[in-house]
């Protein structure tokens, strides 16, 4: 079964989610991000260019010709995911759970403070330890002050 990492007290979800993604590419991973939601991943693909002035990550999605050479990969829906050959990392911005994730070694949850975010990953979170597997929660450090 796969471990499920759910990482809690995002001030925003997005911004935590771009944070991530940034250490899995500076660690090499290929990170799958997972998200039937248009205007969601629309969002996340904007913020992914702008998040951080000095940040450049190079992403796109499943489905472009140039997939091969970048390490991020955002995945709009459950036949792109199932058509995937990476079953290592992703993090998942869908409200449910993503489709077959047994296929992951690692899924990545990142929760906000806002109650329907946190109500849609209590259900997540009851859903992954009904199928089986390894959950665990984090709590994110709280911003730094600038």
């Amino acid at each position: 079964m796969s471990r499920i990492d759910f990482a809690y007290g995002a001030q925003h979800r997005l911004r935590a989610a771009c944070r991530t993604v940034a250490r899995h590419m500076q660690a090499g991973h290929l990170l799958l991000v997972y998200c039937t939601d248009a205007r969601r991943l629309k969002r996340f693909d904007a913020l992914l260019w702008s998040f951080e002035p000095a940040s450049f990550i190079p992403h796109t999605r499943i489905d472009d010709p140039l997939a091969h050479e970048a390490r991020v990969w955002l995945v709009p829906d459950a036949p792109a995911l199932a058509g995937s050959s990476s079953t290592d990392w992703l993090l998942n911005l869908d409200i449910d759970c993503p489709p077959e994730a047994h296929r992951f070694t690692r899924i990545l949850e990142i929760v906000s403070g806002h109650e329907a975010d946190m109500q849609a990953a209590r259900q997540r979170w009851a859903n992954y330890r009904e199928a089986g597997h390894d959950v665990r929660g984090h709590q994110l450090p709280a911003p730094q002050a600038l």
